[in-house]
Protein backbone atom coordinates (compact mmCIF):
# COMPACT_ATOMS: atom_id res chain seq x y z
CA UNK A 1 0.00 0.00 0.00
CA UNK A 2 1.85 3.14 -0.81
CA UNK A 3 1.92 6.26 1.69
CA UNK A 4 1.61 9.31 -0.25
CA UNK A 5 3.01 12.17 0.74
CA UNK A 6 0.82 14.43 3.00
CA UNK A 7 0.10 18.20 2.37
CA UNK A 8 2.49 19.58 5.56
CA UNK A 9 5.80 17.85 2.85
CA UNK A 10 4.14 19.60 -0.54
CA UNK A 11 4.38 22.82 1.41
CA UNK A 12 8.03 22.26 2.11
CA UNK A 13 8.84 21.58 -1.72
CA UNK A 14 6.59 24.68 -2.57
CA UNK A 15 8.00 27.33 -0.24
CA UNK A 16 10.09 29.90 -2.11
CA UNK A 17 11.69 31.04 1.13
CA UNK A 18 13.91 27.87 1.08
CA UNK A 19 14.34 26.83 -2.36
CA UNK A 20 17.39 29.00 -3.24
CA UNK A 21 19.46 27.65 -0.22
CA UNK A 22 17.92 24.16 0.13
CA UNK A 23 16.03 21.82 -2.48
CA UNK A 24 13.45 19.43 -1.57
CA UNK A 25 12.54 16.65 -3.88
CA UNK A 26 10.15 13.75 -3.22
CA UNK A 27 8.31 10.87 -4.61
CA UNK A 28 4.95 9.60 -4.28
CA UNK A 29 6.44 6.72 -2.02
CA UNK A 30 8.17 8.79 0.46
CA UNK A 31 11.77 9.14 -0.31
CA UNK A 32 13.03 12.94 0.02
CA UNK A 33 16.14 14.37 -1.37
CA UNK A 34 17.07 17.15 0.52
CA UNK A 35 19.78 19.26 -1.51
CA UNK A 36 22.40 22.08 -0.15
CA UNK A 37 22.02 24.35 -2.41
CA UNK A 38 25.02 26.81 -2.77
CA UNK A 39 26.93 25.08 -5.09
CA UNK A 40 29.51 28.43 -5.39
CA UNK A 41 30.04 28.59 -1.96
CA UNK A 42 30.86 24.74 -2.01
CA UNK A 43 27.60 24.66 -0.06
CA UNK A 44 29.10 26.12 3.25
CA UNK A 45 27.17 27.13 5.80
CA UNK A 46 25.93 30.64 6.53
CA UNK A 47 22.91 31.93 9.13
CA UNK A 48 20.77 31.77 6.20
CA UNK A 49 21.21 28.05 5.04
CA UNK A 50 21.61 26.45 8.22
CA UNK A 51 18.31 28.61 9.28
CA UNK A 52 16.50 26.85 5.45
CA UNK A 53 17.97 23.45 6.60
CA UNK A 54 16.62 23.73 10.17
CA UNK A 55 13.17 24.14 8.93
CA UNK A 56 12.95 21.82 6.29
CA UNK A 57 14.34 18.84 8.59
CA UNK A 58 11.67 20.15 11.67
CA UNK A 59 8.90 20.09 8.48
CA UNK A 60 9.94 16.13 7.79
CA UNK A 61 9.85 15.23 11.17
CA UNK A 62 6.67 15.52 11.11
CA UNK A 63 5.53 14.82 7.75
CA UNK A 64 3.45 11.57 7.21
CA UNK A 65 4.67 9.32 4.47
CA UNK A 66 8.23 9.81 4.70
CA UNK A 67 9.88 6.52 4.51
CA UNK A 68 13.53 7.58 3.59
CA UNK A 69 15.41 11.25 3.32
CA UNK A 70 18.56 12.11 1.78
CA UNK A 71 20.63 14.42 2.40
CA UNK A 72 23.26 15.73 -0.41
CA UNK A 73 25.63 18.82 -1.70
CA UNK A 74 24.79 20.76 -5.45
CA UNK A 75 27.41 20.72 -7.33
CA UNK A 76 29.92 17.75 -6.56
CA UNK A 77 30.22 18.86 -2.99
CA UNK A 78 28.96 18.07 0.02
CA UNK A 79 29.78 20.92 2.30
CA UNK A 80 33.21 23.05 2.88
CA UNK A 81 31.95 23.78 6.27
CA UNK A 82 31.75 27.34 7.71
CA UNK A 83 30.87 29.86 4.56
CA UNK A 84 34.28 32.44 5.22
CA UNK A 85 32.30 35.16 5.27
CA UNK A 86 30.23 34.39 7.90
CA UNK A 87 33.32 33.46 10.19
CA UNK A 88 35.16 37.03 9.29
CA UNK A 89 31.71 38.31 10.49
CA UNK A 90 31.62 35.85 13.39
CA UNK A 91 34.91 37.15 14.96
CA UNK A 92 33.39 40.93 15.23
CA UNK A 93 30.38 40.15 17.21
CA UNK A 94 30.25 39.46 21.12
CA UNK A 95 30.37 36.19 22.63
CA UNK A 96 26.47 36.29 23.43
CA UNK A 97 25.78 36.54 20.02
CA UNK A 98 28.07 33.60 19.06
CA UNK A 99 26.63 31.71 21.04
CA UNK A 100 23.27 32.59 19.80
CA UNK A 101 24.85 31.81 15.80
CA UNK A 102 26.31 28.38 17.07
CA UNK A 103 23.06 27.35 18.92
CA UNK A 104 20.89 27.78 15.27
CA UNK A 105 23.69 24.91 13.91
CA UNK A 106 22.96 23.01 16.91
CA UNK A 107 19.21 22.97 16.70
CA UNK A 108 19.20 22.17 13.32
CA UNK A 109 21.73 19.23 13.72
CA UNK A 110 19.61 18.31 16.09
CA UNK A 111 16.28 18.51 14.28
CA UNK A 112 18.00 16.09 11.73
CA UNK A 113 18.65 13.82 14.51
CA UNK A 114 15.06 13.54 15.42
CA UNK A 115 13.92 12.96 12.28
CA UNK A 116 11.74 9.35 12.53
CA UNK A 117 12.60 8.27 9.23
CA UNK A 118 15.53 6.85 7.57
CA UNK A 119 18.11 9.27 7.31
CA UNK A 120 21.37 9.17 4.57
CA UNK A 121 23.83 11.30 3.66
CA UNK A 122 24.86 10.92 0.17
CA UNK A 123 28.49 12.22 0.66
CA UNK A 124 30.86 13.30 -2.42
CA UNK A 125 33.30 16.14 -3.10
CA UNK A 126 34.48 17.01 0.57
CA UNK A 127 32.90 17.49 3.99
CA UNK A 128 34.64 19.72 6.00
CA UNK A 129 33.93 20.98 9.55
CA UNK A 130 30.27 21.26 10.02
CA UNK A 131 29.82 19.19 6.58
CA UNK A 132 31.14 16.42 8.79
CA UNK A 133 28.54 16.73 11.08
CA UNK A 134 25.88 16.77 9.06
CA UNK A 135 26.88 13.34 7.93
CA UNK A 136 27.31 12.02 11.28
CA UNK A 137 23.77 13.12 12.22
CA UNK A 138 22.35 10.82 9.42
CA UNK A 139 21.64 7.12 10.12
CA UNK A 140 23.89 6.39 7.35
CA UNK A 141 26.30 8.46 5.53
CA UNK A 142 27.72 6.88 1.60
CA UNK A 143 30.35 8.57 -0.01
CA UNK A 144 32.78 8.34 -3.00
CA UNK A 145 35.84 6.98 -2.90
CA UNK A 146 37.62 10.74 -4.15
CA UNK A 147 35.48 12.23 -1.15
CA UNK A 148 37.56 14.30 1.57
CA UNK A 149 36.81 15.18 5.01
CA UNK A 150 38.35 16.85 8.28
CA UNK A 151 37.57 18.47 11.41
CA UNK A 152 39.49 21.65 10.29
CA UNK A 153 38.44 23.67 13.37
CA UNK A 154 41.67 23.86 14.93
CA UNK A 155 44.03 25.04 12.03
CA UNK A 156 41.74 28.14 12.74
CA UNK A 157 42.15 28.45 16.27
CA UNK A 158 38.18 27.11 16.90
CA UNK A 159 36.67 23.47 17.58
CA UNK A 160 34.07 21.13 16.58
CA UNK A 161 31.60 21.93 19.41
CA UNK A 162 28.45 21.83 17.73
CA UNK A 163 28.96 18.44 15.95
CA UNK A 164 30.71 16.99 18.31
CA UNK A 165 27.78 14.82 19.70
CA UNK A 166 26.69 13.31 16.25
CA UNK A 167 30.71 12.38 15.44
CA UNK A 168 31.16 10.92 18.96
CA UNK A 169 28.64 8.91 18.37
CA UNK A 170 29.65 7.68 14.72
CA UNK A 171 33.33 7.23 15.68
CA UNK A 172 34.01 7.17 19.66
CA UNK A 173 35.86 9.36 21.74
CA UNK A 174 39.64 8.45 21.31
CA UNK A 175 39.23 8.48 17.52
CA UNK A 176 37.59 12.01 17.44
CA UNK A 177 40.18 13.28 20.08
CA UNK A 178 42.74 12.57 17.33
CA UNK A 179 41.05 13.87 14.38
CA UNK A 180 39.65 17.13 16.07
CA UNK A 181 43.07 17.80 17.48
CA UNK A 182 44.88 17.52 14.41
CA UNK A 183 42.87 18.76 11.59
CA UNK A 184 44.21 16.07 9.27
CA UNK A 185 42.47 15.38 6.02
CA UNK A 186 41.06 11.92 5.47
CA UNK A 187 39.82 9.59 2.53
CA UNK A 188 36.43 7.92 2.36
CA UNK A 189 38.36 4.54 2.95
CA UNK A 190 39.17 5.84 6.21
CA UNK A 191 36.32 7.32 7.29
CA UNK A 192 34.49 3.61 6.37
CA UNK A 193 37.16 1.88 8.92
CA UNK A 194 36.25 4.54 11.48
CA UNK A 195 32.48 3.83 11.33
CA UNK A 196 31.96 7.85 9.76
CA UNK A 197 30.99 6.45 6.74
CA UNK A 198 28.66 3.44 5.70
CA UNK A 199 29.45 2.64 2.51
CA UNK A 200 32.61 3.47 -0.06
CA UNK A 201 31.29 4.14 -3.98
CA UNK A 202 33.00 4.40 -6.73
CA UNK A 203 31.82 7.58 -8.14
CA UNK A 204 28.69 10.29 -8.56
CA UNK A 205 27.15 7.40 -10.79
CA UNK A 206 27.40 4.66 -7.86
CA UNK A 207 26.35 7.10 -5.61
CA UNK A 208 22.97 7.57 -7.78
CA UNK A 209 22.45 3.66 -7.59
CA UNK A 210 22.90 3.36 -3.92
CA UNK A 211 20.72 6.40 -3.10
CA UNK A 212 17.96 3.30 -5.80
CA UNK A 213 18.79 0.67 -3.65
CA UNK A 214 18.06 2.37 -0.38
CA UNK A 215 15.16 3.50 -1.43
CA UNK A 216 14.00 0.31 -2.76
CA UNK A 217 15.26 -1.33 0.42
CA UNK A 218 13.61 0.67 3.47
CA UNK A 219 10.11 0.20 1.29
CA UNK A 220 9.77 -3.41 2.80
CA UNK A 221 10.70 -2.06 6.56
CA UNK A 222 7.44 -0.87 8.56
CA UNK A 223 7.63 3.02 9.24
CA UNK A 224 6.22 2.85 12.89
CA UNK A 225 8.93 0.33 13.40
CA UNK A 226 11.54 2.19 12.06
CA UNK A 227 11.25 4.91 14.44
CA UNK A 228 10.97 2.96 16.98
CA UNK A 229 14.06 1.17 16.38
CA UNK A 230 15.75 4.13 16.07
CA UNK A 231 14.65 5.27 19.07
CA UNK A 232 15.42 1.87 20.87
CA UNK A 233 19.35 2.64 19.99
CA UNK A 234 18.82 5.78 21.41
CA UNK A 235 17.53 4.82 24.65
CA UNK A 236 19.74 1.40 25.71
CA UNK A 237 23.26 2.74 24.44
CA UNK A 238 25.79 2.94 27.44
CA UNK A 239 22.78 1.94 29.36
CA UNK A 240 23.39 -0.70 32.33
CA UNK A 241 22.12 -4.19 31.69
CA UNK A 242 19.82 -4.33 34.74
CA UNK A 243 16.30 -5.67 35.09
CA UNK A 244 15.07 -2.44 33.99
CA UNK A 245 16.66 -2.44 31.37
CA UNK A 246 15.48 -6.29 30.81
CA UNK A 247 12.03 -5.04 31.40
CA UNK A 248 12.19 -2.17 29.14
CA UNK A 249 13.10 -4.14 25.76
CA UNK A 250 10.61 -7.00 26.90
CA UNK A 251 7.76 -4.19 27.18
CA UNK A 252 8.79 -2.46 23.72
CA UNK A 253 8.80 -5.72 22.02
CA UNK A 254 5.70 -6.93 23.34
CA UNK A 255 4.52 -3.73 22.21
CA UNK A 256 5.24 -4.52 18.90
CA UNK A 257 3.70 -7.79 18.73
CA UNK A 258 0.77 -6.82 19.44
CA UNK A 259 0.59 -3.41 17.23
CA UNK A 260 -0.84 -3.10 13.90
CA UNK A 261 2.34 -3.42 12.46
CA UNK A 262 3.79 -6.26 13.89
CA UNK A 263 0.40 -8.07 13.32
CA UNK A 264 0.61 -7.00 9.27
CA UNK A 265 4.10 -7.53 9.45
CA UNK A 266 3.80 -11.06 10.58
CA UNK A 267 0.55 -11.75 9.30
CA UNK A 268 1.98 -11.47 5.44
CA UNK A 269 4.75 -13.45 5.85
CA UNK A 270 3.18 -16.39 7.28
CA UNK A 271 0.61 -15.69 4.55
CA UNK A 272 3.56 -15.14 2.09
CA UNK A 273 2.54 -11.84 1.03
CA UNK A 274 3.93 -8.31 1.33
CA UNK A 275 2.67 -6.34 4.11
CA UNK A 276 0.87 -3.44 3.22
CA UNK A 277 3.57 -0.53 3.60
CA UNK A 278 5.93 -2.41 1.01
CA UNK A 279 5.40 -0.28 -1.77
CA UNK A 280 8.27 -2.32 -4.18
CA UNK A 281 7.90 -4.80 -6.28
Amino acid sequence: MSNPIVDPLVEVVDTSATSELVDIDATADGAVTVTLNRPARKNAFDADLISALEEAFQTLQGAEGVRVIFVRGAGGTFSAGADLDWMRAAADRSEADNRDDAFQMAKMLKQLWDIPALTVALVEGAAFGGGVGLAAACDLAVATAATRFSFSEVRLGLIPATISPYVVQAIGPRTARGLFATGQVFDAAHAQRIGLVSEVVADTAALEAARDRISREIMDCAPGAVAEAKRLVADVYAQEIDHGLMEDTARRIAGARVGPEGQEGVRAFLERRKPSWATGE
